[in-house]
C-alpha cells in the first residue's frame, strides 16, 4: 500500500510526458532550461529515437515512454518489431525492459491496443504513486535542518512526476526537514545544472549548483549530511548502477562520515542480475566529453572514454528506499527478503 508524503501537492508541478490520444508528447530535455519544446511522437520509432537521443531520460520515464511506444506499435500493427527496437534503445535502464515485458505479456494474453493503452496508463500512475511513497519514506529519515547533495536529475523529468531522489528532497523541504540543497552539475550532459536546478526553481525550492569536482570539498565543509541519488539498475546483492560520478560520491561520503541514500522504484531492482559486475554499462559518443554545450573544448586528435553509468558497491550504501519501504545496509540476504529470490 502506498504512503502519501507530508503534502502530496507540494512542490509538484513538472511532468515530462503527455499522452494526447493519438501520440505521445515528450518534453525535450536536451533543450532545457532555455527552451521548452514538446516533441510529438506519433509512432514507436519516434519514441525509440527520443529515448536514444536523451530527449526523454531517467529510468522510470524511459519505461513509461516505451510503454506508450508499444501502444503506438500495436495500433500500427508492428508490435513485435517495434518493441524490439524500443528494447535496444538504452541497455542499462532496467525499467525499460520491465515496462516492455509487462506490455508484451498483455499483448500475448490477447490484449488489443485499447487494453495496452490502459496498461501504459497504469504503469505511469503506479510510478507517480510510488514516487510519493518514496518521498515520504526517505524524508522521514532526515533530521531537521539537514543539508543534502544530489546528482544528475532524479526528479519529475526522470519519472512520471515528483521524482525518486528529488522526490525525497521535495518531501523533505515540504516537511521542513531540509535546510540546504546542493546539486552537482553532472558532466557531460549537465543534467544537474540544466534539469535539476530548473525543476527546483519551478517549484520554488532554493538550491545551489556545484561543479562535480567540488563535491568532496563541500562534504568536508559540513554543509551536507546526506547524499541522495537515484538508480538505473539495482543488482540482487544491492550494487547500484547510476549516473557516472555516483561511485565517487559514495566513496567521498563514506570518508567524510555522510550517509548515502539510493531512491528508486522496485521496478529498478533486477534480481536476475547477481551483482554490479554483470550490469552492462552504456558507452556513448566520445564527442560528448570532448565538447561542452555543443562547443568543442578538447584539441583535435584527443580521445575520450565516456561511460554513462558507474556501479556503486552495496557496502557504500546506507539506505535503499523503494515504494516498499526502507532497506538499511542492503546486501544479498536483505534484498532477497524484500524483492524475492535471485534467478539463475
Amino acid at each position: 500500500m502506498f504512503a502519501e508524503p507530508h503534502d502530496p501537492g507540494a512542490h509538484d508541478s513538472v511532468r515530462p510526458l503527455r499522452w494526447r490520444g493519438d501520440a505521445l508528447d515528450v518534453l525535450d530535455q536536451r533543450l532545457l532550461p532555455h527552451e521548452t519544446v514538446w516533441l510529438r511522437c506519433a509512432d514507436a520509432e519516434s519514441v525509440s529515437a527520443a529515448i536514444r537521443a536523451l530527449a526523454v531520460r531517467g529510468a522510470p520515464a524511459i519505461g513509461i515512454a516505451a510503454a506508450y511506444g508499444a501502444v503506438l506499435a500495436a495500433r500500427a500493427g508492428n508490435f513485435i518489431e517495434a518493441v524490439a527496437r524500443l528494447r535496444a534503445a538504452r541497455p542499462t535502464a532496467v525499467n525499460l525492459m520491465w515496462a516492455l515485458d509487462r506490455m508484451n505479456a498483455c499483448a500475448v494474453s490477447g490484449a488489443d491496443a485499447a487494453h495496452l493503452l490502459a496498461e501504459a496508463r497504469a504503469i505511469e500512475a503506479e510510478d507517480l504513486a510510488a514516487n510519493h511513497a518514496m518521498g515520504r519514506f526517505g524524508a522521514a529519515l532526515l533530521e531537521q535542518g539537514t543539508g543534502v547533495l544530489t546528482h544528475c536529475n532524479t526528479g519529475a523529468l526522470a519519472t512520471a512526476g515528483f521524482g525518486t531522489a528529488l522526490g525525497v528532497i521535495r518531501a523533505g523541504v515540504a516537511g521542513g526537514r531540509i535546510a540546504r540543497v546542493y546539486a552537482g552539475e553532472t558532466r557531460p550532459w549537465l543534467q544537474g545544472a540544466r534539469l535539476t536546478i530548473w525543476e527546483l526553481q519551478q517549484d520554488g525550492i532554493a538550491a545551489t549548483l556545484i561543479a562535480d569536482s567540488a563535491a568532496a570539498a563541500l562534504m568536508r565543509s559540513g554543509a551536507v549530511q546526506w547524499v541522495i541519488v537515484g538508480a538505473d539498475r539495482i543488482a540482487a546483492n544491492g550494487d547500484v548502477a547510476n549516473k557516472i560520478g555516483t561511485y565517487a560520491l559514495a566513496l567521498a561520503a563514506r570518508h567524510h562520515g555522510l550517509r548515502f541514500m539510493v531512491v528508486a522504484p522496485a521496478a529498478t531492482v533486477d534480481m536476475a542480475t547477481r551483482s554490479g559486475d554483470a550490469i552492462e554499462i552504456e558507452l556513448r559518443d566520445a564527442e560528448e566529453v570532448l565538447s561542452c554545450g555543443g562547443k568543442r573544448t578538447a584539441p583535435a586528435g584527443a580521445t575520450a572514454w565516456n561511460p554513462v553509468f558507474d556501479v556503486t558497491p552495496a557496502a557504500l550504501i546506507d539506505v535503499l528506499v523503494t515504494e516498499r519501504g526502507v532497506l538499511c545496509k542492503p546486501d544479498g540476504e536483505s534484498m532477497r527478503r524484500q524483492f524475492g529470490v535471485t534467478h539463475a
